[in-house]
């Protein structure tokens, strides 16, 4: 009925949808593996069933919750309706403070308490290290846009207090957009 030519084309096109499936299948089960699942504490407190994967939590740092004891931390986020306890170990970010959004990693003991393993604070798109404005504060033709925009050190946007200036170093101030 068909002639070889076309039996070996059809062979090779099914053997090809096959090696296209595999690989999606592939990378879509390593990425459900790396998948850390974001929740407010309104979402942990409605949750069913607790399980041990490893979540974020994310929310406000409320007023006045910050304990810190020897090797520890401990702090509320809430989200406004509800609050979650966290516990972590280890150094938080310069920008982890009380009334500021964090995010925090790791695992949910119960509804009600949260054992971290990473702490990430949030900063809105126009953060600038404080050495960074004081540099760039002293050109007074830079002066009038610094309040209102990003800042790039070699081509990537600054998002830490632990961004060090070299010399030789390429800083870009990234104007706001318009419609944006």
């Amino acid at each position: 009925m068909y002639n070889k030519k076309v039996k070996s084309r059809i062979f090779f096109l099914i053997l090809s949808l096959i090696a296209v499936a595999m690989i999606i299948f592939i990378v879509l089960r390593s990425l459900e593996e790396n998948v850390v699942y974001f929740l407010s504490p309104t979402e942990i407190k409605n949750l069913t069933e607790i399980n041990q994967k490893r979540i974020r939590i994310g929310g406000m740092v409320k007023d006045q919750s910050i304990i810190i004891k020897s090797d520890k931390i401990n702090f509320i986020i809430t989200d406004f309706k509800n609050e979650i306890n966290v516990s972590y170990s280890g150094s938080v970010p310069n920008l982890f403070a009380e009334g500021k959004g964090a995010v925090a990693e790791g695992y949910l003991k119960d509804r009600s308490y949260f054992n971290a393993v990473k702490i990430l604070a949030k900063h809105d798109e126009n953060y600038m290290p404080p050495e960074l404005k004081e540099v760039l504060g002293k050109d007074e033709n830079l002066k009038q846009w610094l309040s209102s925009c990003a800042v790039a050190v070699n081509d990537k946007i600054v998002d830490s207090l632990d961004v060090e200036l070299k010399s030789g170093d390429k800083v870009v101030l990234l104007p706001p957009v318009c419609g944006g």
